[in-house]
Order: structure tokens, then C-alpha cells, then sequence
């Protein structure tokens, strides 16, 4: 029996690498700026993205939260919110921006509203060995949760840099002994990026 020379021959499909997006969140009003660059895939969700940032800044992921994507706002639908709100696990982030320069925002706590700026700086295609989320580099400790948004950080690091300041003691106690406004753990973070499947 002999081939069939009329067939097409078969096509070995071969999986394209999956693209990297390159991110630099920045907290919005924050003087000095308070940053974090990330490269992260662009097929995650944007509910991902909400946890790697999470991770990233960090924060205690104990409020509720939005993107921002044009006139769309994407987050966890829930009876908390009296606006429409699509579910941020139905779109991914290269449909959210999809090229370099897109920007959207991310808002974290709607009391202290942490509002984000995030820009695609690059899309890229992947390093070998690298194992994403990675975060590249941090600038400056995000503010901890529930200081009273970016107006009471100011306050709340004015009163743990002076010791004569009445709130001083309470509020070293509030947060655990100490806190570095410039401090930014990057291997921690990454660490903890690293648990992320």
C-alpha cells in the first residue's frame, strides 16, 4: 500500500512562548513616589493581578477593590457594591492593555482608597529559567492598611519619626514595634510571588 501524496502533510503545532508584561504600579499622591515594577503574564486575570499587587505593595487584601479599564470598572461583584461591577476573573490582562504605554487603575480599599496608576512599559517574551510573577524592583514601604489613606500615612509617619509626638508610642504599638517608610523588601516579595501558581 503505498502514501497517499494527495494529504497535506501533518503540522506539528508548536506552543508559542506565553508574552511577559512589564508593570509599574505607582501610588497615586505618594511624595516621595511609592512604586513597584513587576513582569507578570499577560493571559492572567486582572483578579490575579489584584493578588500579585497584593503581594507586591504589600497589603493585607482585607478590603474590596476595583480596576478601572476605560469606563469599565472590574472587581468582585458582591451586595458591598451599589454600582456595576464586571468580575475582574473574566478579563485578562492583555485584553485590559494590551500594548506598551496602556495604561489602567487599580484601587485597593474604598475607606483609605489607595488609588494605583499602572502602565505597561514593555511586553516581552519570557526568560528562560524565570519563574513569573518576579517583582524587579520596589521604592519605599507601601502604607499599612487602615492608616487613613494617603493624607493619614503622612500623619501617621510624622508621629512615628518624633518621639515627642502623643501618638508616638501608640502608634509603634499599632504597627508592630517599628516601620521604615523606605524600607522594601524585594527578596521577601519575590518569595511570596514565588507561591503564586
Amino acid at each position: 500500500m503505498g502514501i497517499d501524496s494527495t494529504l497535506p502533510p501533518k503540522k506539528t503545532t508548536r506552543r508559542e512562548p506565553e508574552l511577559i508584561w512589564q508593570l509599574k504600579i505607582t501610588l497615586a499622591d505618594s511624595k516621595p513616589p511609592i512604586w513597584r515594577r513587576i513582569q507578570v503574564p499577560g493571559s492572567i486575570s486582572l483578579y490575579k493581578l489584584h493578588v500579585i499587587i497584593q503581594i507586591a505593595m504589600p497589603w493585607s487584601n482585607s478590603h474590596l477593590y476595583e480596576f478601572q479599564v476605560g469606563e469599565v470598572d472590574y472587581g468582585d461583584p458582591s451586595p458591598e457594591v451599589d454600582y456595576p461591577l464586571k468580575s475582574a476573573r473574566r478579563i485578562k490582562l492583555s485584553e485590559a492593555a494590551p500594548a506598551p504605554k496602556a495604561k489602567i487603575s487599580y484601587t485597593y480599599d474604598f475607606g483609605d482608597n489607595w488609588e494605583h496608576a499602572i502602565v505597561v512599559e514593555k511586553i516581552l517574551a519570557p526568560e528562560p529559567g524565570v519563574h513569573y510573577p518576579v517583582c524587579l524592583k520596589g521604592v519605599r514601604a507601601a502604607p499599612p492598611d487602615d492608616c487613613g489613606g494617603i493624607w493619614g500615612y503622612a500623619d501617621f509617619v510624622a508621629a512615628i519619626q518624633d518621639p515627642e509626638h502623643a501618638e508616638h508610642d501608640e502608634l509603634l504599638e499599632w504597627i508592630g514595634g517599628k516601620w521604615d517608610p523606605e524600607a522594601f523588601d524585594l527578596e521577601g516579595t519575590n518569595a511570596e510571588l514565588q507561591q503564586i501558581k
